[in-house]
Formats: structure tokens, C-alpha cells, sequence
């Protein structure tokens, strides 16, 4: 965008003025912000690999379970989406034969989503590619990360993300 001026900040003086404190208001707004500018970039990082970044994350998931598969539940589950999402994640990743379906051995009813060599093949290249981007966190060295990390742990363990 390229603004000679940052428009959250002009908000927050505004919003001073009109309302009161605005360090919250400015605070939500950055993180929106940086959330689709993270968004963008990552997503533009992995489009070569036919990959969106919540379907890298399915496929990162599934690589880390010790058989490679998991039951669709569960993967809505851990990357905290809706089943409908998880759905369409897992059909689009199978119409790239990263992932097949199979039926689930423990529950009749149930569906496993199993990553394909192929699949473990991309998320090795994808991962080398958003490491070597620093996962678009560049401007910040570890000791920044990890104190970010920190802060927003905080603000997911007071919304109930999961038991602390």
C-alpha cells in the first residue's frame, strides 16, 4: 500500500478523541492487519506448490502422525476449523493425490485423510521454502518471537483455545 502514513495509528487518535483509550482497539486492528498481510504472503510463498496455507497445514499435520493419516474430525480438531472447512481442505488435496481417503478401522463411520509420498514430498519442499522466508516474521529476531508467542498465548488461553 505504500501509505505516508500509518492509518492505524491515525485511527487511534481519532478514536481517543471520540471515545477514550485506544491501545486495545489499535492493538486488535494491528493484529488483524498482520494477520492478512502474514496471509497474503504466506499464501503467495506456497502457490507454486498448488498449496493455500490452510491446506499446507492439513498436509504438516498429517505428516506428523505416526501412521500419516488421521480421522477428519480430528484434524478440524487440531487446526481449529470447521468440519466443512476440513472437508473442502482434504477434497482438494486429494484432487492433487497428496491425500487419499480411506475408511477409518476404529470407527466404521468415520474417514481417515492419509498423506501420499507425494504429499510428504511437497510439505519437505513448502516447509524448506516458508523457513527460508522466516514464515514472513524476518523483522523479528528470536527472542521477539518468542515474546510474541508468549503474548498471544496469553489472549488464546483467556478465550478458551485450550486449557492452560
Amino acid at each position: 500500500m505504500d501509505l505516508p502514513f500509518d492509518p492505524i495509528e491515525r485511527a487511534a487518535r481519532i478514536w481517543e478523541r471520540r471515545f477514550g483509550d485506544s491501545t486495545a482497539m489499535a492493538a486488535v486492528t494491528s493484529i488483524m492487519r498482520v494477520h492478512q498481510i502474514l496471509l497474503a504472503e504466506l499464501d503467495g510463498l506456497l502457490r507454486p506448490f498448488g498449496l493455500t496455507f490452510a491446506r499446507y497445514e492439513a498436509l504438516v499435520l498429517l505428516s506428523f502422525s505416526r501412521s500419516g493419516a488421521l480421522p477428519l474430525g480430528l484434524i478440524g480438531e487440531r487446526l481449529m476449523v470447521h468440519p466443512t472447512s476440513v472437508t473442502n481442505t482434504i477434497d482438494r488435496l486429494e484432487r492433487a493425490a497428496l491425500v487419499l481417503r480411506r475408511p477409518n478401522p476404529a470407527d466404521r463411520r468415520g474417514t481417515l485423510a492419509e498423506i501420499t509420498p507425494a504429499g510428504r514430498d511437497l510439505v519437505r519442499q513448502a516447509t524448506a521454502e516458508l523457513m527460508n522466508a522466516g514464515f514472513g516474521m524476518r523483522g523479528y529476531d528470536q527472542a521477539q518471537l518468542a515474546e510474541l508467542v508468549s503474548l498471544l498465548r496469553t489472549l488464546r488461553v483467556a478465550a478458551g483455545d485450550f486449557a492452560d
